[in-house]
């Protein structure tokens, strides 16, 4: 139940409506330095051949989607599976198979290289994500092959498995926000169940997801992929994907974007609390358009304060009884909160949210269901994709911090300060890594990358999931002359895809030209 968003541009942290799937993960197996005939076995997987070929349909693990179509060129999507180690401090024992997808550069008389997409989770699958978001990047297409994968630990890169589908259905519709102490234990409970299910349908793998452990793999690919230098951009959790990259492989940096950042300093706790915030504005600037609209919005209140307030009345509403979703299923509390937070991740989605909560006022829930479905990666036949089991065993492989139900309980009233609609549900969201069966690894990511070129900083004022304070925190982790901060002042999560000329000339003058803009550079400019 968290409130974690899917495949797009999805945050690091969960707005944890349940905290049950910012679930965690072991240690990132595999810092350290190979022992003796590692580096010749990681060079031998750095010479591998890839074996191109047209993509097929989607697994149930990446959505259940067709085959993705050609380019409006011509140009056809094409699929390979690249060997990696399982465990980089032994490389040349086991090897898991990581999937990844390309569509070739239109000039390949003027192409740059390979352009590596991670669009955030982290769980979400770049195989899917690619070719759906294609469009927006076909500028870019013009001198580098599109280029993204399937972390490990996700869809087809050896996907973590937890519950089946009926569970999982029981387990999102929980109560993720307990009253008394028989909900405490329920939802400790559950997510006890949750973990121990992942431990057992993936415990062999459970401890090397983490992002070192991608980070090198991002490495291992660029090699593989014939570049010497990554290019790369990466989007919410990409960013942090990105940046622990950089830290680790600074001298291999070529031109990479961070969009919509997550900020690196702080720990779990205080990324959910700055989730809460991040989404509450959001909220508050969606009541604000309503109210701006008058009669064209049918939610009850003449102000901001007074919509919000009924949003709050049917979560509460909610919580004593759930009402009509979709088939058989009702809508709970947690599945509303969730749907409510999809909703906020684009401004193109505000009028959806508007609908389902005119509807759901009048005891219809299923748009709002529709919407938790969504964030869930749930689709209409009932079916889950892992976007949820991998962003639980990315995050608490990372994330070394676990809380008990006592330490939530101090910290609650800042959450509800912050949000009073979301901040419960992140609150006890801090719960999630709490039975997971493996040990985290920092406190927060490394990113200080000392030696590399500038890197592209790029934040959204209005950014609900990844708040925008975290912007100018990752540019100065970076360094002196690596972080490059661009500020888009705007509404949604991500801002090239916002669609904004200013933030799309400058990104892309950066990655075809090399042309890097002045920092603190603001779109649209006044």
């Amino acid at each position: 139940m968290p409130i974690t968003r899917p495949a797009r541009r999805t945050p690091a942290v969960l707005l944890a409506a349940a905290a049950v799937l910012v679930a965690a993960a072991c240690g990132n197996g595999g810092g350290g330095e190979p022992p003796d005939g590692g580096e010749s076995a990681l060079e031998d997987l750095a010479q591998q051949e890839l074996s191109w070929h047209r993509c097929t349909a989607s697994p149930v693990s990446e959505g259940n989607q067709p085959p993705p179509s050609p380019l409006p060129d011509g140009t056809v999507w094409e699929c390979a599976f690249m060997e990696a180690p399982l465990d980089y401090t032994d490389p040349g024992g086991e090897t898991i198979e990581l999937g990844l997808i390309r569509a070739k550069a239109r000039d390949q008389s003027r192409r740059i290289g390979s352009l590596i997409f991670n669009f955030g989770g982290p769980g979400g699958s770049g195989i899917t994500g690619l070719p759906a978001f294609a469009p927006d990047y076909e500028t870019l297409r013009s001198r580098y092959d599109l280029v993204s994968f399937d972390p490990r630990g996700v869809g087809r890169s050896q996907g973590v498995e937890c519950l089946d589908d009926r569970e999982l259905d029981a387990f999102f519709a929980q109560d993720a926000t307990p009253d008394d102490a028989a909900e405490e234990r329920n939802l400790t409970d559950r997510l006890k169940k949750y973990a121990d299910a992942c431990e057992d349908n993936s415990g062999a793998i459970l401890p090397f997801v983490g992002t070192e452990n991608a980070a090198r793999d991002l490495d291992l690919m660029r090699q593989v992929l014939g570049d010497a230098k990554l290019y790369y951009f990466g989007i919410s959790y990409g960013t942090e994907l990105g940046a622990v990259y950089a830290h680790m492989f600074p001298t291999t940096v070529g031109r990479a974007v961070l969009d919509a950042v997550v900020d690196p300093g702080g720990t779990s706790a205080d990324g959910a609390l700055g989730q809460a915030k991040g989404f509450q504005l959001a909220l508050d600037n969606f009541a604000e358009d309503c109210v701006a609209r008058g009669d064209e919005c049918p939610l009850p209140g003449s102000t901001p304060a007074e919509i919000e307030g009924s949003v709050i009345d049917l979560l509460a509403r909610l919580d004593q009884q759930p009402i009509e979703g979709i088939g058989t299923r009702e809508l709970t509390q947690t599945q509303a909160a969730n749907g409510i937070a999809q909703a906020l991740y684009s401004q193109d989605f505000w009028p959806f949210l508007e609908e389902a909560l005119d509807e759901a006022g009048g005891g219809n829930g299923a748009l709002l269901m529709a919407l938790s479905d969504s964030l869930n990666g749930r689709d209409e036949n009932g079916q889950y994709n892992n976007l949820q089991a991998a962003n639980a065993a990315i995050n608490c492989v990372d994330d070394r911090q676990r809380f008990t139900v006592d330490q939530v309980k101090e910290r609650l009233p800042e959450f509800r300060e912050a949000s009073p609609v979301f901040g419960d549900y992140l609150g006890w969201g801090l719960l999630g890594c709490s039975r997971w069966p493996v040990p985290g690894t920092w406190d927060h990511p490394e990113v200080s990358a000392p030696g590399a070129p500038p890197i592209l900083v790029v934040g959204t004022t209005g950014d609900p999931a990844t708040p925008f304070e975290g912007t100018a925190a990752m540019a100065e982790a970076l360094g002196e002359g690596v972080g490059v901060q661009v500020t888009y002042r705007g509404e949604g999560h991500g801002a090239y895809n916002s669609g904004d000329r200013c933030v799309q000339r400058v990104v892309n003058a950066y990655l075809l030209a090399g042309t890097v803009p002045k920092n603190g550079t603001v779109c649209p400019s006044a």
